[in-house]
């Protein structure tokens, strides 16, 4: 499905990914973990044709994307939720959910893509009127979600899920996920907090200063003496 072949990556004369590889052949939930500076956020961002790669491969589908626009990127499937949320705060949420499907693959009748956001995020139907601004933070990082999936992706990055919300809000965001799994797309995760990234995914890359320095099925990682030390806290 997805395919990352001796990726580099940065931003001008600084570079951040280095020989990067991996691939995804199935859907699934993926959590990348690491210090900050480790380069999560720039690899997501170079899947999604923000940045440009300056070597290496990224196949979706057989297809090579790396020198693709984020619009047409969008366009095949992958759709980025950046860190950030990065709302229009002066539309409301249906409005702001809509600017999520420009793009869209399908023919599928917007109204009825809306109720089943709105099924998924129930506390954003019930204010769906309102400006995105007014919102909380957890309800803005829902709403954020929900825009990415008006796109109909195959494959949601979202770049640190949980930052900054109350764990009640994180519990209903990781529902989510699993929900939006079970529908039969790929969730790939940057995801700060080690634990509820090793809790909620089938698999997990640790990165560090650019490179991928361990992997594996989560639930084997979450029993490592060594993830335990260095990211669990756990001795």
């Amino acid at each position: 499905m997805l395919s990352v072949k001796n990726l580099n990556a940065g931003y001008g004369d600084v570079q951040v990914l280095w020989d990067l590889s991996f691939s995804i052949d199935e859907p699934k939930i993926l959590a990348i973990v690491g210090s900050n500076g480790a380069g999560k956020t720039t690899l997501l961002r170079t899947i999604s044709g923000v940045v440009k790669p300056k070597s290496g491969e990224i196949q979706f589908k057989g297809e090579r994307i790396d020198g693709c626009s984020s619009h047409h990127i969008v366009q095949k499937g992958i759709i980025h939720v950046p860190e950030g949320r990065r709302l229009f705060p002066e539309l409301t949420v249906d409005e702001n959910l809509l600017m999520g499907a420009y793009a869209r693959r399908k023919g599928k009748n917007l109204q009825k893509s809306l109720d089943e956001i709105y099924e998924l995020f129930p506390r954003l139907g019930e204010r769906k009127k309102q400006k995105a601004g007014s919102l909380s933070g957890g309800e803005q990082q829902m709403a954020a979600i929900a825009r990415g999936l008006m796109g109909d992706p195959e494959i949601l990055l979202i770049d640190e899920m949980s930052l900054g919300l109350a764990p009640l809000i994180v519990d209903s965001l990781v529902d989510v996920v699993s929900m939006i799994y079970e529908r039969g797309s790929t969730v790939m995760l940057i995801e700060q907090d080690v634990q509820l990234a090793l809790e909620n995914s089938h698999y997990t890359y640790i990165m560090d200063t650019g490179r991928i320095v361990k992997e594996g099925e989560s639930k084997k990682l979450l029993d490592d003496p060594e993830i335990k030390d260095i990211y669990l806290g756990v001795q």
